[in-house]
């Protein structure tokens, strides 16, 4: 009887670039509805370093396989339980978990998930610099320098809504305590990232968490916002399981590219 070898390192590459593509299309359903003009163009470049990233980790997971796939593959000929994001990140931008991806947008909500994520991803890229897969080493430290910048972004936002009007103050806090409890699964235990940070000589992933929290609860204290517990379900996207939104952001996303399978733009 055979036995199925699985290229860890490879699937936990697909990992973070299904994140990373998923929360750049959010994002980018931003262009044209920002608050503001300059938060219009913010948002954007958010979204177009997020999918920047994307592209780099598809092409490094193409060119390991033989199969056949590219980037184009990967993103927008897979179906849904294959991606393995996070859940956070294809959630609509309410708390109100509208059932479609066209659901009305709170700006907070974007906010406080960019928050939430790049706090993660500033700590994930600076420890896969020290990968022992150099190509995605270089990926780690070109996308930490945006991850830091996305951070900054959010947590002055985060920090001005916070500590703003009565109205601001109540949207940010409202967001946070919808947005924390989708955190858990960053930590949650997972073959897949346990076994890809022991093939790549890293550290595991749980031990980030106490200096993601600290990193949290600073800003959170900044912004006269209240840590909420994360407790309840433990999401599992990065397993296959989704919330029912995924299928709405990859319906929107995967459209054309599945109308003209092969066409040269």
């Amino acid at each position: 009887m055979s036995t199925v070898t699985v290229d860890w390192v490879g699937e936990y590459t697909l990992h973070l670039a299904d994140t990373a593509l998923v929360l750049g299309q959010r994002n980018a359903e931003w262009c044209g509805h920002g608050p503001i003009l300059e938060e219009d163009l913010a948002l954007a470049n958010n979204a177009l370093d997020l999918i920047g990233q994307a592209r780099l980790l598809y092409q490094h997971v193409a060119n390991s396989r033989a199969d056949g796939s590219t980037e184009d593959s990967l993103a927008y000929f897979r179906h849904a339980h294959a991606f393995r994001n996070f859940t956070l990140v294809e959630l609509p931008h309410s708390t109100a978990l509208a059932p479609t991806a066209r659901g009305e947008r709170d700006y907070a909500v974007t906010i406080a998930r960019n928050f939430l994520f790049s706090s993660l991803m500033v700590l994930v890229w600076d420890c896969l610099q020290s990968s022992q897969d150099t190509q995605l080493a270089a990926i780690a430290s070109k996308s930490l320098k945006e991850a830091r910048y996305h951070l900054e972004h959010a947590s002055d936002w985060l920090i001005r809504f916070g500590d703003g009007t009565a109205e601001s103050h109540a949207k940010a806090q409202a967001a946070v305590d919808h947005l924390m409890p989708y955190t858990q699964e960053f930590w949650s235990a997972s073959e897949l990232v346990d076994k890809a940070h022991q093939g790549l000589g890293l550290v595991d992933m749980a031990s980030l968490k106490p200096v993601w929290q600290s990193g949290v609860d600073a800003i959170l204290q900044e912004a006269n916002l209240r840590a909420p517990a994360a407790t309840g379900y433990v999401p599992e996207g990065k397993h296959g399981v989704h919330s029912e939104h995924l299928g709405f952001v990859l319906a929107e996303m995967q459209s054309l590219a599945r109308e003209h399978p092969g066409a040269q733009w």
